[in-house]
């Protein structure tokens, strides 16, 4: 019977994702809660507790990536709780995620660091926010003083966190805190975002010489629904250019868009060790002939789809993505990827079929660094609450129990072995094989 092995490079890095907002609870200082008591959340939801990682439960988190195999975590600072004034800082709060990066390191796990995951003090909202040019200066200090407390711990750094969805859906849609839809005020948040990068670049190279520093982009492929069709071409290539590229282009090249091209500029960049690469899913884009948006989007037909229909399973996506981030000329750091699956019927083949396209961008000798899985536990999904359960484990919010899902057994068998094993697939996930075993019949596949 045909049988596949695909092996990983020694050092690769295996593990999870996770957001400081979506996990601590209690974070009471910030955009996104206030956000919650306005009531702007699906089913009026609010965070809450979260997954109680402030009251200690990283702990136990901890221990279940370790214990499945994992050697690294990814997670975020909130800048509200150890900046909760703009003249003061708590240096309780320091201390206790000094105590959550030592917590990885001593478990094994490498922590890559985020500095700005969605969330901004509301002191930093009551003076415009990234509407201000000054919250450059504001972030530059919060990040120095974080730098300065981890640095013995922490060597993997994330300056922020998907600022084109930060700016999309914050200042386009307004579906994000502020709840703005005003394209100019975008693209100067836009801007003020790609400096603050930059700028944080430095600050962090200056303390810790030897750091890893990048920045975090959302890539979602944007393809033409109908590639005959001159309007669907030219929506899919604009979507695609300021969707993707603006920050990628800033943080590599400092290069920043117009809409006639890129210009040098010096606050941009070039200001990236690695590329944070985020993918869940691919588009196509269609135009519309009713005002005011001219653009639909549309998943790729007969894509299997998750169970709240957020996300169609085309694993191909990641190797575009990865394929189109090489080109920066910096390694390339998975930070997310993942499926709501409450059901975890998905999951196991999404995991499967996308694990085996890094492998693939690996034998094209792409430099990728590692995979990092979203999530390790269901958390709060911002806008949508607690109804999409992204976690490898899930979680009863009411008693704070965790229970292992069958996808956390397929991810720890991967990352115990740093393969991909067909017999492990064959066990947890047999519809992804034709995938991992092209133009093999399915009777002649593992039993």
């Amino acid at each position: 019977m045909p049988r596949a092995r695909y092996v990983f490079p020694p050092g690769f890095l295996w593990g999870t994702a996770t957001a400081a907002h979506q996990v601590e609870g209690q974070n009471t200082n910030n955009t996104w809660y206030a956000w919650e008591q306005e009531g702007r959340i699906l089913h009026g939801h609010q965070a809450g507790r979260a997954c109680d990682w402030w009251g200690g439960r990283w702990r136990e988190d901890f221990d279940r990536a370790a214990e499945t195999g994992q050697n690294a975590h990814r997670l975020s600072v909130e800048w509200s709780r150890i900046q909760p004034t703009p003249d003061r800082w708590d240096e309780d709060a320091l201390e206790h995620y000094r105590q959550m990066a030592r917590g990885l390191q001593t478990r094994g796990l490498k922590p890559v660091v985020t500095l700005h995951h969605f969330t901004d003090p509301l002191w930093l909202a009551e003076m415009g926010g990234w509407e201000n040019p000054d919250a450059v200066t504001h972030f530059v200090a919060f990040v120095g003083k974080v730098v300065e407390a981890l640095k013995p711990y922490v060597e993997i750094w994330c300056t922020i966190n998907e600022p084109n969805v930060y700016t999309a859906l914050g200042y386009v849609e307004g579906i994000f805190p502020p709840g703005k839809q005003d394209l100019p005020t975008a693209l100067a948040v836009a801007e003020h975002l790609a400096q603050g990068h930059a700028a944080a670049y430095e600050a962090i190279h200056r303390l810790q010489p030897q750091a890893q520093v990048g920045i975090v982009v959302y890539y979602r492929p944007m393809r033409p629904a109908r590639p005959w069709f001159p309007p669907d071409v030219l929506l899919a290539w604009m979507e695609h250019r300021w969707f993707n590229h603006y920050f990628a282009l800033a943080a590599a090249f400092g290069r920043k868009m117009t809409p006639w091209g890129t210009r040098r500029d010096r606050k941009l960049g070039p200001a990236l060790d690695f590329f944070g690469l985020n993918y869940y899913t691919s588009d196509r884009v269609a135009f519309r002939r009713q005002p005011p948006a001219y653009t639909e989007r549309r998943f790729p037909p007969d894509a299997p789809l998750s169970e709240n229909q957020d996300i169609a399973h085309v694993p191909q996506g990641l190797f575009q993505g990865i394929r189109w981030a090489r080109r920066l000329g910096v390694p390339i750091l998975v930070t997310e990827n993942g499926v709501e699956d409450g059901a975890d019927t998905l999951r196991p083949r999404y995991l499967s079929e996308h694990i085996h396209q890094i492998w693939r961008a690996l034998n094209f000798n792409w430099p990728v660094l590692g995979y990092l899985h979203w999530t390790l536990v269901d958390n709060f999904e911002w806008d949508r609450g607690w109804t999409r359960r992204f976690g490898l484990w899930a979680l009863d919010r009411e008693t704070q129990s965790r229970t292992q899902r069958g996808s956390a057994a397929l991810y720890a068998a991967i990352c115990q072995a740093n393969a991909l094993d067909t017999d492990t697939v064959a066990q947890y996930a047999p519809d992804a094989l034709p995938a991992l075993l092209p133009g093999v019949p399915l009777g002649g596949m593992i039993k």
